[in-house]
This record gives structure tokens, sequence and C-alpha cells, in this order.
């Protein structure tokens, strides 16, 4: 009697157990279509292969990516010349917009599967499907496309990240925009002039330098047809600069100390231009009382890029419903024409943000 017992307790064991296992495996032989490099180099070594989906963990959303975007960390990482950061997905990709697929374990955020949002990604964009941490996501406002939203997350957070919590941006400053018709530079066009701030912006073309006008630049300089540092001294009437936003470094470092105001703060953010240095800098960072901070976004701690997206959240996101900001988009390539995004953007051809159409908008309907 005990082994009939016995007998029947496996069997009602049996069942829930090849379910459970099932389900694990359905998970993990789920395939999907991601942007793929198997050694560091040009744009030609990019292909779309297929890998598996992602697994949530603790605290995590999986998404159904509809678009991602390029940015420049995506070229230097196909190039190998910016490692990962410990535990984020090798796969290119910093931002992407999509609808919730699964809520992962212990998430208390309340989001929802079919939920419309745009992520800030530490990595994984460039694929059909991404985890992301349930902190680091924000929703799609009304009416607006996945492409136009999956130009947002990276590009407009790094912008307000250098001028509210690197930088202290304040009305009435003077803020020179480097590289401003790129998509962080045309963000951070704008929201300098929501501060009240007064804009200067260098570019390296004219169509370029009229975005930036049309967005709310004041003063624009074409840095190319010479240098940029007697005309932004003229026009400030001599104060110069209280804020400067660089991505290009060494080539800028002299004019950027000569037009620095006193007590003015100088972000370095990018290395475009090179980091070699040869000159009286600390001389006249020690003279003006400057400040000259360096940051990035990517490998900041996940308390410190849960607060950035909520303030984020809350006092620029309706911005976008209302049209007081607008994400500026270059254009769009399907994922597999990756190679020639990456070309476009090496290239500098792009005003605004490069965006990757992942699926067609209507399989979202």
């Amino acid at each position: 009697m005990s082994v009939f017992k016995g007998l029947i307790k496996l069997n009602t064991l049996v069942p829930k157990f090849i379910l459970i296992r099932s389900l694990h495996c359905d998970t993990l032989d789920r395939q999907m279509r991601a942007v793929r490099f198997d050694s560091p180099g040009g744009p030609d070594i990019l292909y779309v292969g297929n890998v598996p989906v992602p697994e949530t963990k603790d605290g995590e959303l999986l998404v159904k990516v509809y678009a991602s975007a390029v940015n420049r960390a995506d070229i230097l990482q196909r190039q190998g010349k910016y490692a990962v950061p410990p535990g984020e997905s090798n796969i290119l990709g910093l931002e992407a917009a999509g609808v919730v697929e699964k809520v992962g374990p212990f998430c208390v955020s309340g989001w929802k599967e079919g939920d419309r949002i745009m992520a800030l990604l530490g990595g994984g964009g460039n694929a059909e499907y991404v985890t992301v941490n349930e902190h680091l996501v924000m929703a799609v406002p009304p009416g607006m496309s996945f492409s136009v939203a999956a130009s947002i997350p990276e590009t407009w957070i790094t912008a307000f990240q250098l001028l509210h919590f690197v930088g202290n941006v304040k009305e009435e400053d003077n803020v020179l925009v480097h590289a401003a018709g790129s998509g962080v530079g045309l963000a951070a066009v704008q929201l300098s002039k929501l501060a009240s701030a007064r804009v200067f912006a260098t570019a390296g073309t004219d169509a370029k330098l009229s975005a930036a006008s049309k967005f709310g630049a004041i003063h624009t300089f074409n840095y190319k047809e010479g240098p940029f540092a007697k005309g932004v001294l003229e026009r400030s009437k001599g104060r110069g600069m209280d804020l400067i936003l660089d991505p290009v470094g060494g080539q800028f470092w002299d004019q950027n100390s000569s037009v620095l105001a006193t007590d003015g703060d100088w972000i370095f953010y990018g290395a475009l231009g090179g980091v070699e240095v040869n000159g009286n800098l600390l001389g006249r960072l020690l003279a003006k009382r400057g400040s000259l901070k360096a940051t990035t976004l990517r490998p900041r701690t996940l308390q410190y890029k849960a607060e950035l997206v909520k303030r984020f959240s809350e006092k620029i996101v309706p911005l976008f419903a209302n049209g007081v900001l607008k994400p500026v988009v270059d254009c769009e390539f399907p994922l597999g024409r990756i190679a020639d995004a990456h070309r476009h953007m090496e290239g500098n051809r792009n005003t605004g943000k490069i965006v990757l159409v992942v699926r067609s908008e209507a399989e979202a309907q």
C-alpha cells in the first residue's frame, strides 16, 4: 500500500516538474536577432545574428524592442576602445524603446506587460529583446512613436546630467555647447534654453549650426572656419563661459581655457579631439578659479542612474508631450543596416540622432 501511495505521489509531482522544466527551457531556447561582431574593427565587421533572449533577474523587465539608436560609445566599443562595464550586455545599444514583455521577480515599480516604455541601458539595446532594471525605465510620452522615443534616453539624460548633476546651470549663465549638432548637443541646447541660460554653440557645418540656432543657440561658430575663442569672448562682452560642455577634449583645450569665465565649470565628457594637452592648462584654471570636471554615464552605479532617471522623468519627460522640448531624429536605419548606421555617424553626417528600427510600429497596434 505504501508503494502504491508513493507512485501516486510521484505521478502528481511529475507533471508539475515537466511543466516547470518546460517553461524554463522555453526561456533558455528562445532566440532573437541582435547586432554582433566577433573582433574589433570597422563598420564592416557588424552583422545581425541569433543569440538567446536574455532572462530577467530580480527587479528587471524584459522589453520587446521596437527601436534603438546609435551612440559614440557604440563606435568606440566596436573599435575595441571602450570596455563593457561589469555585468552589462556586450551587445551594442545604450537606449531602446518598446513594450514590456515580462515583469521579472521582485519588481515594485508598477510596470505591466504591454506598457510602452523607453529605457536607459548599459548595453543590449541593438536587439529584439533587452532586459533593464525597472528603475531605468520611463513611459513613452503620449502620441510619440517608438523611433522618436528611442532617441531620448541616453542622449537627453546625458545632457540633463551634464547641466544639472555635474554642472549647475543657472538663469543668465553663458553656456558653450560643443558638437551642438549631435544628439547630445541639440538636447543640451534645448535644456540650457529651458534653464534661461544664454547658449553659445560650435559645430563643423552650417547645417548643424542652423539646427542649433533653431533650438535656442544665440551665437554659433563653425570651428572648421577658424578659432572660436575670439568670437565667444567678443559676443559675451569679455565675460566668457560659465559652463562649457565639451565632448572634444585635446583639440579645444587651449580655446576652452581661454573662454572659461571666472569660477566657471568646464565639463569634459568625450574625447573626439584626443586627450593630449601641451600648455599652461593648470595655470589658466588656477587664475580663473575654474573647475575641470570629467564625467561619464554608462559606468555609473544603478543608484545614481536611477535617481537621474527619476528626476528626468519628473522634470523633463512631460515637456516632450506638450512640445516644449523636441527630440531630433536625423535618420532611421533598419537593424540589418547597422554597418551603414555606424558609417553615417563616423562620417559626422548626422544632425540629431541615428535611430535603428528593430520592428515595425504596426506590430504594437
